[in-house]
């Protein structure tokens, strides 16, 4: 296996690379202190299968969907992606990963651990088992708002982001490169704070990203870009290397290239790697290694 980049530039220019395979096969490759920056979202073990299907939509007076003013349209299913979410042995298959994301990680660098609310207990204690429970900065809520509410119980609406480093003094944290939000009361802050909004807390409020939004690429589980360039933005510094090994739909990577950040992903699904081909499509600063980009493009 071609070793993944862990020095400034690769030897063939390329300042990012992006795997098909195995990550824990990859993450055996990587350095000691290697990594500045880990994000990984793994599956949630839903126990489901998660899909998602692409559609075109076109007037057509012979259409199959009425729309706004009684106009008649025509949908095309253009693909579907998906993949099984569902293992018995979830906190076996997770624990070497994050025993090689510990190792890699640099002595300022920080992991943020994207998770749900069935398996977000088990994989604390995972966690703190192997950062120790003093290297734990937080636990980042993001809640959003869309699809149907149970009338059984509350509906869950949040996800979970587990925020560890790897030395509880030394990591990056920079709040003043973030986003800021608005204030809830402005009128009770003054006009010159109220323009200037706030810092986020431990709680994000931030809507999936839109079915029919220009940033949706079509892979089931896409994170909003505004979530990781949060994230990428407050925990490295320009130049600085970000690892994703649960990239999916590349996101981490598309933070890193608006930022200044170098990146590393690693998928084992063929399908994240073209949605990905696609996403990065026109960049020669990229190398791919175990996908062959012809026939992509």
């Amino acid at each position: 296996m071609e070793r993944a980049l862990n020095a400034p530039e690769r030897q063939d220019g390329a300042r990012h690379t992006i795997h098909l395979d195995d990550n824990l096969s990859v993450l055996r490759t990587l350095d000691d202190a290697s990594v500045d920056l880990i994000y990984i979202d793994p599956p949630f073990n839903t126990r489901k299968r998660q899909a998602l299907t692409r559609i075109k939509t076109e007037r057509s007076a012979r259409g199959n969907r009425t729309g706004f003013g009684g106009r008649r349209y025509r949908t095309t299913s253009l693909g579907t992606a998906s993949f099984e979410d569902r293992r018995d042995d979830f906190l076996d298959f997770l624990e070497p990963r994050l025993r090689e994301a510990h190792r890699i990680l640099a002595e300022h660098g920080s992991l943020y651990f994207h998770i749900d609310y069935r398996e977000v207990h088990y994989c604390k204690i995972l966690l703190d088992e192997i950062f120790g429970r003093a290297c734990f900065l937080n636990e980042i809520i993001w809640s959003y708002d869309f699809g149907g509410r149970s009338k059984r119980r509350w509906a869950p609406k949040h996800d979970n982001i587990l925020l560890y480093v790897k030395h509880p003094r030394r990591y990056v944290f920079d709040p003043s490169e973030v986003d800021r939000i608005p204030y809830l009361a402005p009128g009770l802050v003054g006009p010159e704070k109220a323009k200037r909004g706030k810092l986020p807390t431990d709680s994000w409020w931030s809507t999936i990203v839109p079915t029919a939004g220009s940033e949706r690429t079509g892979y089931p589980t896409q994170k909003p870009l505004q979530i990781l360039r949060r994230i990428v933005l407050a925990s490295s510094k320009p130049g600085d290397l970000v690892a994703d090994f649960f990239a999916g739909s590349g996101t981490t990577g598309a933070a890193c290239l608006e930022s200044g950040r170098r990146f590393l992903l690693v998928d084992d699904n063929p399908e994240a790697l073209r949605v990905m081909a696609t996403r990065f499509a026109g960049r020669d600063d990229i190398s791919w290694v175990g996908f062959d980009m012809i026939g992509t493009r």
